[in-house]
């Protein structure tokens, strides 16, 4: 029987009764003992030789957490960032200098993110809610024989409260700035003899935080000009002249103000059933639905200068044969306001500002274009997982989830009044994955472990959308089905051949397949003219297959001091370009591997009193994933631009250290803290005939000496907390945080355009909880200092397009919660 039929015949089983593994059991908090499952067996977190952030329920509590991109702040080497506006309601994942910035279904993440072991397979839907979990796991560097593909840069897993039967649950509410209202409650049931119910759900809505305004209004034609309430970016920029012929876009007496973007709209709910039919079964159902209805994630403009100030673009179409000419076209202005309304500095409106208008007027060549400034996320997943203990020495787990969703988002790219791009469409998604494994042991003491098992995926997703790339003459609606496969084997051995030394190996074995169809037609239903219209009806596809290996030795040289050595393989899919502008950019890019050595030590010194973990990582990363700007470099492609190609460019080496340390030098005073450093270097880049991707030879690609996108240098943070008992009165606890990333860029060609500034962050916490610990109130202050940073940019001068936007972070915000447990 092949390894589908296995998977496929197992998965019906554990539709019928699925269930957490036992190597999924909860972490525990035994004094300052964690247990973590990333050897698919339970260990102690001071006892796994692995790179490991473990973070419990109550520590992101404390910290004002409440999604899965703040976790990373005190996380080393890790970034995980909610996207820009350009790529709708998804996820940046970097750790140690690897990941994916692009939503596409067609590109794959560098950072796999699990939900109870279940894989979440794009970016798209992956800011996710922290909503009744018991912990989260961070695994650093590559997980390719633990977690699979795309974890090549290492794994993100959290991990749901699950059913206990002891009739308990929890209420929480909190209000804050800008009439912020939280709503979160859970509650847990025995139903009856080995059979529990666990539900949880989550309301958030905030106002929004970026104004978009109205240009006209703003600056009424032939009037004076006033500013808006905030200062601008950039007070030496042409912000306050009268301009005339923009015209007043809202109604009179509605002010200037269209809508606050960035606001919060989001509701999740998750239930689980849990079936424990005897000692050697346990069965558990996990369901879950999440909305997220917003507007556009907060946007400004950061620059914005053509040429003379003129927004022009090639003028179509081309030549109806190809191949096409590949001379600089004519170009014809396409400002829709007529002569002298240069698209300059003038549109930057401020720090929280824009005059994005969503809206492509029509110019004499082109109709009106428009969309509606919202984003719509609807998802919902079932998973099951069975766990059997065979025997003493003998456990089987089946974990099967079926998950969908609908994205839906619109784009009006540079933030501007001027025509220059505007999007709009859903991506839908369906995802079936089924995992097996087999956990035994042998020997007089267990003294090896194993465990076999198998995987199989399948997901199809749809990207439909109507795109007016007005700086690019391009107007077309595309329907594009991808459907994309992966199958695994995999096999984990530990063995403790003396007192004190483990050694794990492992193997995995993964084969993956993807077609892209590719559907353009006008936004009118017509075909279209070269040269989108040949792509019409083309197909790619894509292929791998790939072995990863993983040898790790530890030393437990004392009950608080282990040491630990390991050599670990990882791989990211390749695929095929989404995005082609002409038939020849229908290309296929390979895997990106990553090979890395890693030493650390962990250690409880002091009588336990200090906590101090040191790693460091040495990896060979080889056919680094980038999307090119110039197609020009492969050969045969045709025109050079525009062009959004991703290809193998180049080879790099990553190496560097990180730190995580708690200290409790008194009873009710925690201090825990991490730092990391990561030294990136090119070593070569791809060439096509004789052009090269990046370096000296290609100066408009990255060089030597850049690095990946989000991926800072330094990275450091703070926590400092301390529980005052009042006696009958309960207790206080103040807790104080600190976050430093340092400088990055957002883009892999590193210029000073995307470049992201360091910035620190501080968040301060105030907690009173009474005597019997079932009653807290809350106060907090995120971002204390109120500083102005961005967490994305998109940097659209590489590619010849004259504009910057960026994703400015929250101000300062206040709030106050109440949580009740019974």
């Amino acid at each position: 029987m092949n390894l589908r039929a296995i998977c496929l015949t197992t998965s019906a089983l554990a539709l019928v009764s699925p269930t957490f593994a036992f190597a999924q059991e909860a972490e525990e908090q035994r004094g300052d003992t964690i247990v973590v499952t990333a050897q698919f067996r339970e260990q102690n977190l001071q006892d796994t030789p692995l790179a490991i952030t473990a973070v419990n329920a109550e520590m992101l509590e404390a910290r004002s957490q409440t999604n899965i991109s703040q976790v990373a702040n005190q996380a080393p080497s890790v970034t995980l960032k909610p996207n820009g506006a350009a790529f709708g309601p998804s996820l940046i994942g970097n750790i140690r200098g690897i990941g994916q910035i692009d939503f596409n279904p067609a590109l794959e993440p560098g950072v796999g993110l699990y939900v109870d072991d279940v894989y979440y397979a794009t970016l798209t839907g992956s800011v996710l809610d922290l909503l009744d979990l018991e912990r989260v796991e961070i695994l650093r560097g590559p997980q390719g024989t633990l977690a699979g593909r795309n974890s090549i840069g290492g794994a993100v897993k959290l991990y749901s409260q699950r059913p206990r039967g002891d009739n308990s649950g929890s209420i929480s509410a909190a209000y804050g700035s800008r009439d912020r209202v939280d709503l979160r409650a859970s509650f847990d049931a025995n139903l009856a003899q080995g059979i529990d119910l666990r539900l949880a759900g989550v309301s958030k809505k905030q106002g929004g935080y970026v104004e978009r305004l109205d240009f006209g209004c703003v600056y009424p034609a032939g009037g004076g000009a006033r500013l808006p309430a905030n200062a601008p970016l950039n007070p030496g920029a042409e912000i306050n002249p009268a301009v005339g012929g923009i015209p007043i876009t809202l109604a009179p007496g509605a002010g200037c103000v269209f809508n606050r973007e960035g606001d919060v709209d989001y509701m999740g709910l998750r239930g689980q059933l849990r079936f424990r039919p005897s000692d050697r079964v346990d069965i558990n159902i996990i369901g879950d639905y999440t909305i997220d209805d917003r507007w556009q994630t907060g946007t400004v403009l950061l620059e914005g200068r053509y040429p003379n100030g003129v927004l022009a673009s090639p003028i179509y179409p081309l030549p109806a044969n190809p191949p096409y000419n590949t001379a600089t076209p004519p170009t014809r202005d396409i400002n829709p306001f007529g002569p002298g309304i240069a698209y300059d500095t003038r549109f930057i409106c401020g720090r929280y500002c824009n005059f994005g208008t969503y809206t492509n007027l029509a110019d004499g060549a082109l109709p009106t274009d428009s969309a509606n400034g919202r984003i719509k996320f609807e998802g919902w997943g079932l998973s099951g997982s069975i766990d059997v203990e065979l025997s003493d020495n003998l456990a089987l787990t089946s974990i099967t989830a079926y998950r969908a969703y609908t994205s839906e988002f619109s784009n009006d790219n540079d933030a501007s009044p001027m025509a220059h791009s505007v999007g709009s469409g859903p991506l839908t998604f369906r995802f079936f994955s089924q995992e097996l494994r087999l956990n035994g042991a042998f020997g007089a003491n267990n003294e090896v472990e194993w465990t076999l098992g198998g995987y199989y995926s399948d997901q199809r997703s749809v990207y439909t959308s109507f795109q007016g790339l007005r700086s690019s003459g391009l107007r077309f609606f595309q329907s594009d089905p991808v459907d994309a496969d992966s199958k695994a084997v995999f096999a984990q051995i530990g063995y403790t051949p003396i007192d004190d030394l483990t050694i794990n190996a492992g193997i995995r074995y993964t084969e993956e397949s993807k077609t892209y169809n590719y559907v353009r037609l006008s936004p009118e239903g017509g075909l279209l003219g070269p040269p989108l219209g040949p792509l019409n009806g083309q197909s790619g596809t894509a292929s791998a297959e790939k072995f990863d290996y993983r040898i790790a030795a530890q030393y437990r040289w004392s009950d608080t001091f282990m040491t630990y050595a390991q050599y670990a393989t990882g791989f990211k899919g390749g695929g095929i370009n989404p995005r082609p502008f002409f038939p020849q950019q229908v290309l296929p890019f390979g895997p990106e591997t990553l090979e890395s050595w890693e030493i650390g030590f962990k250690s409880d010194l002091f009588d336990r009193m200090l906590r101090f973990n040191v790693a460091a990582f040495l990896g060979n990363y080889d056919d680094i994933q980038l999307s090119l700007n110039n197609c020009t470099v492969q050969a045969g492609v045709g025109f050079g631009a525009p062009c959004a190609l991703p290809t193998n460019a180049g080879d790099a080496r990553i190496k560097g250290v990180e730190v995580e340390t708690t200290l409790r030098p008194v009873d009710g005073l925690l201090i825990d803290g991490s730092l990391s450093y990561i030294d990136f270097d090119y070593r070569s880049f791809a060439t096509f005939g004789t052009a090269t991707v990046g370096g000296p030879g290609n100066l408009n690609g990255p060089q030597f000496g850049d690095y990946p996108g989000f991926t800072p240098r330094w990275k450091w943070a703070v926590g400092v907390q301390y529980e005052i008992d009042l006696g009958n009165s309960g207790s206080i606890t103040p807790r104080f945080d600190l976050a430093y990333q340092g400088d990055m860029y957002a883009n892999g060609t590193n210029r000073s355009t995307n470049l992201i500034p360091a910035y620190e962050l501080a968040n301060a916490r105030l907690t009173w909880r009474n005597a019997e610990g079932d009653l807290e109130i809350a106060g907090e202050v995120t971002n204390l200092f109120n500083q102005y940073y961005f967490l994305t940019k998109f940097d659209q001068t590489i590619a010849g397009q004259g504009y910057v936007t960026g994703q400015p972070g929250r101000p300062r915000e206040w709030a106050l919660s109440m949580k009740k447990r019974f």
